[in-house]
């Protein structure tokens, strides 16, 4: 039962993405429906660029949460990784961290 679902999943399973951990700074390029709801509304590309803090999750449930301060506040998102709203995900810079998770960032950076 267990290879049935992983080959169900490789069909969802992106290989355009670069591979990134947590301590990276990264841009990802979101699809975002203004206005109406639906198919009405229009679409845009909206960018996040920030620290991944965690990447969570295996096969085609994978996510990843990332964290950028703006104007003072800090502001938290959970991508799924092979969402099909990702048009694309470029990586800025590679960190160097000894841990999986960064939450020590939240009361530290804005």
């Amino acid at each position: 039962m267990n290879e049935q679902i992983r080959a169900l999943e490789q069909e969802f399973i992106r290989k355009d993405l670069p591979d990134f951990r947590a301590g990276d700074l990264i841009r990802v390029y979101e699809h975002v429906s203004m206005g109406k709801t639906g198919r009405e509304g229009k679409r845009r590309i909206q960018l996040f660029e920030g620290i991944v803090i965690q990447v969570r999750g295996e096969g085609a449930s994978k996510s990843f949460t990332v964290r950028k301060s703006s104007s003072g506040i800090g502001v938290e998102k959970v991508f799924p990784l092979y969402s099909p709203r990702i048009e694309r995900i470029e990586q800025v810079e590679r960190g160097r961290v000894r841990r999986a998770r960064l939450t020590y960032l939240r009361p530290k950076r804005p």
